[in-house]
């Protein structure tokens, strides 16, 4: 009997035993659990970004006038001032990676900054992949002639005429498809050259190459006559699942349109308002 009694105790002693190991166990896991649980709601980027106080943001470097280096080594640049303004008035400081443009996007896949400054276009194959802030930068196809002509006006009027064209450009295309004589170049500047000496008439080019060379250049001898109503975005671009991070960025994006602000950068690297249609 004393046996039986002995074995009873052993077995129920065993038994509290293991309950009040069990009991410990599940109380680490649930704390475990929660502390996970926190983390993962606070691990959103903008939270991230507000807690550390720095937006990391890819770009180039190397492409004037919207990211590049001035005279002095600073890096500067249309994009690199929007996008220092919005991080200014969101509180936060910009850490910037410069990284070649191949690279870019491989960088934003893996992590290695927040968003992209660098006039990225949006396009459908773009929007498929990753989600864009609202623009920043419009720009379109126009029509440059010498200051003297006057009777180009329109994209019609260059039918039959000599257009300076860098062969490999999407706007070669475009005075082609209106009936130009394309007069091979190889970059703006020569295009520009041969319509001031009179070796072709017009060139079809870029808005926003256009507008820097003639702010960087001061030259009053040409001027944009016409211009396409299709126009192209440029935004900041971020891994999908960052909303909090594009509102915060968007909102700030709308107040320095609303304030002017905006309209001041693009007018000091433009000479022209090119943040709005």
């Amino acid at each position: 009997m004393k046996k039986i009694t002995l074995g009873l105790f052993t077995v129920i002693f065993i038994s509290i035993l293991a309950a009040c190991g069990a009991s410990g166990e599940n109380e680490d896991t649930t704390d475990n659990d929660a502390a996970t649980n926190e983390s993962g709601e606070s691990a959103n980027l903008y939270d991230q970004v507000m807690e550390e106080g720095v937006l990391t943001v890819g770009t180039e470097g190397t492409y004037a006038p919207f990211t590049f280096h001035n005279e002095e080594g600073e890096l500067t640049g249309y994009d690199v001032e929007v996008i220092k303004e919005v991080a200014k008035r969101m509180g936060v400081e910009v850490d910037f990676q410069e990284t070649q443009w191949d690279s870019m996007f491989a960088g934003l896949n893996s992590e290695r900054f927040d968003l992209i400054a660098n006039q990225v276009g949006i396009n459908e194959d773009r929007l498929e992949n990753y989600d864009f802030s609202i623009p920043y930068t419009y720009s379109s196809a126009v029509v440059v002639v010498p200051t003297e002509i006057n009777d180009i006006t329109s994209f019609e009027d260059i039918e039959g005429r000599q257009s300076a064209q860098s062969l490999t450009s999407n706007y070669t295309t475009i005075a082609e498809e209106n009936g130009a004589e394309v007069v091979g170049v190889e970059g703006l500047a020569q295009a520009i050259e041969l319509i001031k000496q009179g070796r072709a008439e017009v060139t079809v080019n870029d808005k926003l190459a256009v507008l820097d060379y003639i702010n960087q250049q001061g030259d009053e001898s040409i001027k944009i006559v016409a211009e396409a109503e299709d126009s192209s975005e440029m935004a900041f671009i971020f891994n999908k699942g960052n909303e909090e991070l594009i509102d915060a960025i968007n909102e700030q994006l709308e107040a320095m349109r609303e304030d002017g602000t905006l309209t001041e950068i693009s007018q000091e690297w433009f000479g022209e308002d090119v943040s709005s249609k």
